[in-house]
């Protein structure tokens, strides 16, 4: 019998703590959007969307630093460093106090002035539009101090913390979100100011957790490395790019389409974003078991089974990804219908094209992991930032010749396919991987087995008429389809024998339990 070796095996336990997680925040999410939706109606929907997303666009600068923690977190763990560790954990520290104030400045300066000059913003609404943007500017600084010990957390691998503190967090903000039905004061303010305390709350507890169960965090005395300060600061320098690229299409089109289409067409695009985000959840619970052990193994120099880990990781999560979005993509009026009970004009033609562009981006953020984890990512960030940054100047020359708001996401779908295809090869020379076992092994594999899967779902699709049971019936025809072609043809014999071992070994032990 083949068994699964202890990298595997904590892979497979963190997957599964992450997974009971994700069903937990997805369930109270579905019923969080549909309060919201309803609460604030569609266009105080779409100025939260709008407005938050000019805070967020100052973001780029806190995901770079939490990817540069993560990556000197990781590496030093591989080594068993305490000393070191704790160095990271003070530089870190104060890097991301840096970041905090000088998004600070820049949202009360350069962003204040663009939401009260610029944005769409209903007559009658700037006034509640302003306190959704203080509010969310605090929501967003209280998140940025905490990122060094949710790196801690995740470097450490204890991902039971993120998933009973996450459910903890997802059941308080249904409770207090629902209260925005029984109250007739401004529910957009009220939004603004729960989102808030429910994340400062959530962050406090990591910080929390931290200080108590992990040695590097218990120090009271920062121990700073101005030699590694300055490393750390040089990879995120570089990181940086690559993060201002992907926020400029996500918020910065959010707020061209503001300026073309008006807040309406926003609530669309949110109802897009939180279906991807759902989406998106099941494949980052995955990667979020795997990025530790991807750069685990490279510190240690065991290259062989990074390679290995990379093309398990790249394969399973297309796959997670094409289970969900296949089905999504084909009943999204229906689903949406039933979700929602309002359905913002534009939303199922988003939904249909963020899915899809979320398909093909599913692995990325492995591979990023990946070629982050040989810390030279400077020409690999400014070729895919230069890449990406072509989706703004494309969508306005588009929306200046008036096409329609989805054009946004078709010219971006198009921009993946090259970004992966360019970030492939990059990676698969960093870390010594043939481009050919790459595609051959997870493009090729995969792609026929998600084709296959979908021939009888899209038959059924087109033949029945529309109505819940008959989505029902074409989302789990879906599931079982993809689930059998990928078993068969994606995964090689080793794999199946490595999950069946795993699956045997689960019901044993609950059977042992049950008694």
């Amino acid at each position: 019998m083949i068994e699964p070796n202890s990298s595997s095996k904590r892979i497979l336990k963190n997957t599964l703590l992450l997974y009971i997680r994700m069903l937990v925040i997805m369930v109270l999410s579905l019923f969080t959007s549909r309060i919201v939706l309803n609460a604030l109606g569609v266009d105080d929907y779409g100025i939260y969307n709008v407005v938050g997303g000019i805070v967020v666009l100052l973001s780029f600068l806190n995901s770079a630093m939490a990817g540069a923690t993560q990556r000197y977190m990781n590496v030093a763990l591989g080594k068993k460093d305490l000393v070191e560790m704790r160095k990271i954990v003070g530089d870190a520290l104060v890097l991301h106090i840096i970041v905090a104030f000088v998004i600070f400045v820049f949202s009360e300066t350069i962003g204040l002035y663009f939401l009260n000059t610029h944005i769409n913003i209903p007559t009658g609404r700037e006034s509640a539009a302003n306190w959704v943007y203080q509010f969310s500017i605090f929501s967003f600084l209280a998140s940025v101090i905490v990122v060094p010990f949710n790196a801690c957390i995740i470097a450490h691998e204890k991902m039971s913390v993120f998933a009973w503190i996450s459910i903890v967090d997802a059941i308080m903000k249904l409770i207090v979100i629902a209260s925005l039905l029984l109250v007739n004061t401004d529910k957009l303010i009220l939004y603004a100011v729960i989102l808030f305390f429910q994340s400062s709350l959530t962050q406090f507890m990591y910080f929390v957790y931290c200080r108590n169960n992990f040695d590097e965090c218990k120090t009271k005395h920062l121990q700073l490395d101005l030699p590694l300060l300055k490393k750390m600061a040089s990879f995120s320098s570089w990181t940086i790019l690559g993060n201002f690229g992907y926020l400029i299409h996500t918020q910065g089109i959010a707020i061209v389409i503001n300026l073309f289409f008006g807040v309406a067409v926003n609530a669309a695009q949110g109802v897009s974003n939180q279906v991807n985000g759902t989406v998106k959840l099941f494949v980052s619970n995955f990667l979020l078991a795997f990025n530790p052990q991807v750069v685990k193994t490279y510190a240690a120099g065991e290259i062989e089974q990074m390679h290995i880990l990379i093309l398990r990781g790249c394969k399973t999560a297309l796959l997670m990804v094409a289970f969900f979005v296949i089905p999504l993509i084909l009943e999204a009026p229906v689903i949406l219908k039933a979700w929602l009970g309002i359905v913002p004009n534009y939303a199922v033609v988003f939904v249909r094209l963020v899915l899809l562009l979320t398909l093909f981006d599913s692995f990325s953020s492995l591979l990023a992991a990946a070629k982050g984890a040989t810390g030279n990512v400077k020409i690999y960030q400014i070729v895919l930032t230069l890449i990406g940054l072509a989706h703004l100047p494309l969508v306005w020359i588009c929306f200046e010749l008036g096409w329609e708001p989805y054009w946004a996401q078709i010219i971006y779908l198009i921009i993946i396919l090259i970004l992966q295809m360019v970030r492939i090869w990059f990676v698969c020379r960093a870390i010594e991987l043939s481009l050919l076992i790459f595609y051959r092994k997870v493009i090729l594999r995969c792609m026929l087995s998600i084709i296959l899967a979908t021939a009888l779902p899209l038959y059924m699709h087109i033949q029945l008429s529309p109505n819940i049971i008959h989505s029902l019936c074409i989302c789990m025809t879906s599931g079982l389809m993809l689930m059998f072609f990928a078993l068969f043809i994606s995964f090689n014999k080793d794999e199946r024998a490595k999950l069946f071992y795993f699956i045997r070994n689960k019901i044993k032990k609950g059977t042992v339990y049950g008694r």
